[in-house]
């Protein structure tokens, strides 16, 4: 498997090149001034993806944005792999903290800075340029699929359905996605489980418009000083969250697999030094790694009402909202979560305010097993890049097309990503390392000749 690297070094300035490419399209699926953008993105994607080699592809409508389609089928006597990834990025906002613009991508310190460079445009490029590689030496061993939607970052309401109707199309023996991380760069783990998400929006109203806060201030309920009552209560001293039910179906672990989680390498100190915080917090009795990913969360995504802008402005506003999001583990419903928490937002809420609940989106958690095929053969890819084995891990984010794919097409995911916690994904200033990328495209062939070899 020379010829992996030996492409990789001929050809990694134009790989890196085409990514910038893709990084400068402002591909952002929740805001509807970036459509164009995004069905730009999904016909860029197309191009890249026939350029490695693919075959049959194409641009799928959704009610939504389109999913791209490809595939290189040699023998349906071998097994089949289907590839998963996103061309949507989250909101780049606030701009004011980007070093650089977001949608302008630039090199430094060995790191790409754009939105999407990990999350997941990098991730989901290298598999193309892997693809490439493979096809360019005719080194394919297998059969593979791959799918790149436009809607992860909003919760992929469309996929299930596009899952159900294309189910023959999309047939196949796994999932590989690279939408996830490593521990570090000298330590290579794979993701073997993932939070699932809950995502509400609130609304309180107090008057019926906004009002002087010196002639009504002191005798008419302010929405914001209720909202802010009411999220304090979601927990308690203990950071233990108070919803009614909400830990009932939580799946404890036992003493030995918390021992074996907390064995990975992290340092608190090192934690809290990266992040420029005094110190931590969260539930008690649990320590950081465990409550960043066996444990449930709550936690405030945004919250606004009344004046923002510039100088001063005395008034007592009229409504406040929130967006509140929910981490849950296995076993938690997140549609059983998002009836338990309008329940509970509503039964808290002051008599002197109307409150109203909107689901937004959810996705289930999931476990991924450590004994299967798939799992032994990215496991013997990262050795083999990497020098060393990866450690199973299990990961805090969500995808929610996880469980949708084991129940839609039968099939189990392998979660290969090659991203580190400290890429800022969702953040100002996301970016994602040179080595990584090209690491990335490095170990997937390897994945495809071990998954082979073993099936």
């Amino acid at each position: 498997m020379d010829f992996i690297k030996q492409n990789i070094d001929k050809y990694k300035d134009r790989y890196i090149e085409e990514l910038l490419e893709l990084l400068r399209i402002p591909s952002v699926s929740a805001d509807p001034k970036y459509k164009e953008a995004c069905f730009a993105t999904a016909e860029a994607v197309s191009h890249k993806m026939k350029d490695a080699g693919l075959d049959n592809v194409e641009i799928m409508s959704t009610p939504g944005f389109p999913v791209v389609y490809g595939e290189k089928m040699i023998d349906k006597n071998l097994p089949t792999i289907l590839v998963y990834g996103h061309y949507d990025v989250q909101p780049a906002d606030p701009l004011n903290l980007w070093h650089s613009p977001p949608f302008e991508p630039i090199i430094k310190d060995e790191k790409i800075f754009a939105r999407g460079a990990c999350d997941d445009k990098g991730q989901m490029f290298m598999h193309v340029k892997a693809l490439e590689i493979m096809l360019e030496n005719n080194a394919l061993p297998c059969n593979v699929k791959m799918i790149v939607e436009g809607e992860e970052e909003v919760g992929s309401d469309n996929l299930g359905e596009f899952i159900a109707k294309y189910k023959e199309k999309l047939a196949c023996d796994v999932v590989l996605v690279s939408d996830t991380s490593i521990i570090a760069n000298d330590v290579p783990s794979v993701t073997v489980g993932l939070r699932g998400l809950c995502y509400m929006e609130v609304e309180v109203t107090g008057p019926n418009r906004d009002l002087h806060s010196g002639v009504y201030g002191g005798a008419v309920p302010n929405p914001i000083n209720a909202l802010c009552e009411m999220i304090a209560k979601m927990k308690d001293e203990n950071d233990y969250i108070t919803i009614d039910q909400f830990y009932d179906d939580v799946i404890e672990l036992s003493d030995n697999e918390r021992k074996a989680m907390n064995e990975a390498p992290f340092s608190l100190d090192d934690y809290k030094k990266d992040l420029k915080l005094a110190d931590i917090r969260g539930e008690k009795g649990y320590t950081t790694l465990e409550r960043t990913s066996i444990r449930p969360t709550i936690d405030v995504n945004g919250i606004w009402g009344g004046y923002i802008g510039e100088g001063a402005k005395t008034v007592l506003p009229s409504k406040a909202f929130a967006k509140i999001s929910m981490r849950l583990v296995p076993n938690q419903s997140s549609e059983k979560i998002a009836k338990l928490f309008e329940d509970y937002f509503i039964k808290i809420a002051p008599p002197s305010v109307h409150v109203s609940v909107k689901a937004h989106h959810g996705g289930e958690p999931v476990v991924t097993p450590t004994d299967s095929v798939a799992y032994k053969a990215a496991e013997k890819a990262m050795e083999t890049t990497f020098g060393k084995k990866p450690i199973p891990q299990r990961g805090g984010g969500s995808i929610p097309i996880v469980a949708l794919f084991e129940a839609e097409l039968n099939a189990k995911t392998v979660l290969m990503g090659f991203g580190l916690d400290s890429d800022d994904i969702h953040s100002p200033n996301e970016h994602y390392g040179i080595f990584n990328f090209l690491k990335g495209i490095e170990t997937i062939p390897y994945f495809y000749k071990y998954y082979a070899e073993m099936f």
